[in-house]
């Protein structure tokens, strides 16, 4: 799976704290979904040192079976596997490791304070039950502080101030349903024709078999 480059941008203004957050995108995606691309956000809060790291760990308790990462300029990446208690049987065959975190680091100047930087991952599928991905990550500075985004936000409280990534799966959709209900009457119609074209062929015979 080719992944999509990442870009580099410039923030118009400056990043406030608020919106400073390490984020996924998209922040949902339906259960069961496949061939999906996350793209890891990192603005640079700091106006006195640059990001030089950012390590992502992914969930132990819904994983992500095939994880692939995409190039990024001026950054290189280490990925970690862990190995799952019990494999899994997938149509490509049985996973029984999986990614339990990427780490990138800069190879130039890294993240400069008022920029950000997306770092893309291709997932062959995500879990097919409704839930909640949580993408723990660190993010280091060239000035030596490490930035933890690790608690989980909880709905109806406030936001924490470093709230960790978080991927909704949301409930698989019908949408199959429509195609498989036209592919129904189709057969249907299809047998009904058959059926007359026999009736039709079975008067044929008979009456030839009458015929002097």
């Amino acid at each position: 799976m080719a992944g999509t480059i990442a870009a580099v941008g410039a923030l118009a203004v400056a990043v406030s704290p608020a919106a400073a957050h390490v984020t996924v995108h998209p922040a949902s995606v339906p259960a069961g979904a496949q061939d999906v691309e996350l793209t890891f956000r990192v603005p640079n809060e700091r106006d006195d040192a640059d990001t030089v790291e950012l390590q992502v760990f992914f969930p132990a308790n819904l994983p992500l079976l095939t994880v692939d990462v995409a190039p990024v300029p001026g950054w290189s990446a280490t990925v970690h596997g862990r190995q799952l208690a019990t494999p899994v049987q997938t149509d490509d065959g049985e996973v029984d490791q999986v990614v339990s975190d990427v780490t990138w680091r800069a190879t130039a100047g890294g993240i400069a304070p008022g920029q950000y930087v997306d770092f893309p991952v291709a997932a062959g599928s995500v879990p097919d039950q409704p839930g909640s991905l949580v993408f723990k990550a660190l993010q280091t500075y060239s000035s030596g502080e490490i930035v933890r985004w690790i608690e989980v936000p909880v709905a109806g409280q406030p936001e924490p101030d470093n709230p960790a990534p978080v991927l909704t799966l949301s409930p698989a959709t019908a949408s199959s349903s429509p195609s498989t209900s036209t592919a129904t009457a189709l057969a249907v119609a299809a047998l009904a024709v058959a059926l007359v074209c026999l009736a039709g062929l079975a008067r044929v015979m008979v009456r030839s078999r009458r015929a002097p």
